[in-house]
């Protein structure tokens, strides 16, 4: 383990290098980031995830970063460029960019206008001119001058050496970092419409003369604007004023007034003109994009987040129905452990038809709650089903089916109800959603379950990497019923992975329900490390050990028992009686192996076994009769579901199959910078009808107490000598919701 890191990523982040050593350790040893948060509190300090896995994250850049390092100085060590203080300069790098302005000068290069002139031998010459010290240039240029080699003329003895500097100011470390720089604070992002574009990229209308600070440039925009230039519909530059970038050189490289100086002023223009600006913009493209994607890619993480966390109804019989007008309602019944019993079709047209089969279906399936999917015909759905006189009180809930139909085309779908049509595998998935939505949505792509922003516009790995973090932090923070539970569900548990979850579920199959957690050490290829990584996350409910149902783990089983004997009374006392878990004295079982943070989470364990993190289920309705966006009016106050949160606002379901957007000025009655600090998804709100464009399919919500109305901005107390705190600037109209070219992207059904 390279030391060196430890102290890095520990002074980055603001902790102990022990605690940064500890995770690095857990981590080489193949521990898991949910485990190690959860069960090895003792060794880490209490670090959180979002901490382990900023220490997992920036271990492997700096592990990537000293792997070029070793490219680098051997490719120098071959090429013979490399000293002792190249070596150290590499050595000491802290950024990969930093690296690479070290490396520039000595990288392979294909031949160029500097290296065919050195070929003529003009590089004394051009080093002669560089160091300005008011020689006659024209003399000096002449004993350069060798038809054999291709210099015909003074001028072309000059021009040789023109290109030489321009190539050396080029490669030149802080030139590079000086500009740099100057991109990331000047530079604007320019927008314009390609010739004869203007019909094809009418939703890029916005950007076809636009102009905007690289420093001030959102992640939404930056994206919206780089897609545009993908689709060859925009043409798109990054770059600060030409005259400050070159006047930036001079000041650098100008040491005098005389001939020789003037020859440098013009390698510089060149050398900015041909080549700097080029590679720069390139940097900050990449730069910028990095910064977007993350930020993007951030929003999409904590929108999936917020959905996989979602209150479930719990183990009830459930009907899931899938909405349809011509092809009929696709019908499922569900016994409380989400399987298929029973499946068929209604038709709205057969009220009376329909009715009946529904009300015998319910009623031999004992059926507790309908799940109806928010498609097509839903509302006409949810309306006809409460409009069913059941016999007894029967729970109808609208469920949102985004990438049901993902689902229901999957191998996963396939392979689980190989002889069912893909609308009733849709069904099934809408049924079991209203159940427990972790455990469904962890079949689909996560980008398929449209709560991103531009998801496919970023680095697909790094979003990958992100949103196998969040799966998996739900998944072990809720913890999994290994009775239960799918392979797809259990792959993401602590320590299994593809092959473990299909073998836990082929031994569950073959020997029936697991009653205990030792048991898993008979699943073939679960070896001690995964079984230590997955014990702590898996539940067995009505086991033998009652410990089995809970979060602690199997390995502090020992210090429970300990409790329990010492307090004169069982397991299941302890479990049960508050009492007497309050007069445990925790210090007494503090040991070198177990702390008072575990501790203190084994006797919150006790009290409440295997408690689920997620909030209780509330039950939500749509506004009756407003099923339309024909039926909206500007003014309606209606109930909304949010169903993804972006950078420019929020988009709510109020039940007229066309999702309505509450731009971010809209959010609240103050001044909003995040719209995910005023809302999340799957959260309740009130909003007011705005606007409605029924043209476009396009509406607009609000969710201040005065629509339309400037949101107050409250500057923090400025400290004294501080400069009192301005508010921001006035919007745009090109921020007004109908103004934004891609809210219809993150919207629509």
């Amino acid at each position: 383990m390279n030391t060196s890191y430890i102290s890095k990523i520990a002074g980055e982040i603001g902790v102990q290098s022990a605690q940064v050593e500890a995770v690095a350790v857990l981590l080489s040893e193949g521990a898991t980031v949910p485990f190690i948060a959860r069960y090895r509190k003792e060794a880490t300090g209490t670090l959180d995830e979002v901490a382990i896995t900023t220490v997992r994250d920036r271990l492997a850049q700096l592990a990537e970063l000293d792997a070029r390092k070793e490219t680098v100085l051997k490719s120098m060590e071959q090429h013979g460029h490399l000293t002792d203080e190249l070596k150290d300069k590499v050595l000491a790098a802290e950024t990969m960019t930093v690296l690479e302005d070290i490396y520039l000068p000595y990288k392979p290069k294909r031949r160029t206008r500097a290296i065919i002139a050195k070929e003529k031998g003009l590089e004394p010459l051009a080093l002669l001119i560089f160091d300005q010290g008011g020689r006659d240039i024209e003399q000096a240029a002449a004993a350069f001058v060798n038809l054999e080699k291709g210099v015909e003329s003074v001028e072309d003895a000059l021009s040789g050496a023109r290109d030489i500097i321009a190539e050396m100011i080029n490669e030149h470390e802080q030139a590079r970092a000086n500009l740099r720089q100057l991109f990331a604070d000047k530079g604007k992002f320019k927008s314009t419409v390609a010739s004869g574009k203007e019909s094809e990229g009418a939703k890029y209308k916005d950007y076809f003369e636009w102009e905007e600070p690289v420093a001030a440039a959102p992640s939404h925009r930056i994206l919206a604007m780089r897609r545009g230039e993908k689709e060859d519909i925009l043409n798109l530059s990054v770059n600060p004023p030409e005259e400050d970038a070159i006047e930036l050189l001079k000041r650098l490289f100008i040491k005098g007034q005389g001939q020789d100086s003037k020859q440098v002023e013009a390698a510089i223009e060149d050398c900015y003109k041909r080549l700097m600006s080029r590679s720069m913009e390139t940097e900050i493209r990449v730069m910028t994009k990095e910064r977007a994607d993350a930020e993007a890619i951030r929003v999409f993480a904590e929108n999936l987040r917020n959905l996989l966390m979602s209150p479930p109804l719990g183990s009830k019989r459930v009907m899931g129905v899938d909405p349809g007008f011509r092809t009929g309602c696709k019908i499922v019944c569900l016994d409380a452990q989400g399987k298929l019993l029973h499946h068929d079709t209604i038709y709205l047209h057969e009220p009376e038809k329909a009715a009946i089969l529904i009300k015998k279906m319910c009623e031999h399936f004992e059926i507790q709650a309908i799940a109806v999917g928010n498609g097509t015909a839903s509302r006409e759905s949810e309306a006809f089903l409460k409009a069913i006189p059941f016999e007894k009180p029967i729970q109808i809930l609208m469920v949102n089916e985004s990438g049901a139909s993902v689902y229901s085309a999957s191998d996963v779908a396939r392979e689980e109800f190989p002889d069912l049509d893909l609308t009733v595998r849709g069904s099934v998935s809408i049924g079991r959603r209203l159940m427990d939505p972790l455990s469904e949505l962890v079949k689909i792509d996560p980008k398929a379950i449209g709560v991103g922003q531009y998801q496919h516009d970023v680095d697909q790995g790094a979003l990958k990497k992100s949103l196998d973090d969040v799966v998996i932090s739900c998944v072990n923070g809720v913890g999994v019923d290994l009775n239960r539970a799918s392979a797809q569900l259990l792959t993401y548990v602590s320590g299994l992975g593809t092959q473990l979850a299909k073998n836990i579920v082929a031994f569950r199959d073959e020997n029936g329900a697991f009653t205990a957690r030792e048991e898993l050490k008979k699943v073939k290829r679960l070896g001690p490390k995964a079984f230590e990584q997955c014990a702590g996350f898996l539940r067995i409910r009505d086991g033998k050990n009652p410990l089995d149902a809970s979060a602690v783990h199997p390995e502090s089983y020992p210090v429970v028992y300990a409790m329990a004997k010492d307090s004169g009374c069982t397991v299941e006392d302890l479990m049960k009686q508050d009492a007497l878990r309050k007069q445990i004295e925790l210090s007494r079982y503090v040991s070198d192996k177990i702390g008072l943070p575990t501790l203190t989470d084994i006797l919150q364990e006790l009290a409440k076994p295997g408690r689920d993190p997620r909030e209780q289920f509330e039950e939500f309705a749509f506004a009756p009769g407003i099923e339309k966006m024909q039926d909206l009016r500007p003014g309606m106050k209606l109930p909304g579901i949010i169903t993804n949160v972006t950078a420019f606002g929020a988009f709510a379901d109020i039940g007229v199959h066309q999702d309505g957007l509450i731009h971010i000025s809209e959010l609240a009655d103050r001044f909003v910078k995040n719209p995910a600090d005023v809302v999340k998804v799957h959260q309740k709100v009130m909003v007011t009808v705005m606007e409605v464009d029924l043209e476009r399919k396009r509406v607009s919500l609000s969710m201040k107490s005065s629509p339309g109305t400037k949101p107050e901005f409250s500057a923090p107390k400025a400290s004294p000598g501080q400069r009192p705190i301005k508010p921001p600037p006035k919007a745009k109209e090109k921020n007004t919701p109908f103004n934004n070219p891609f809210a219809e992207a993150f919207g629509r059904k």
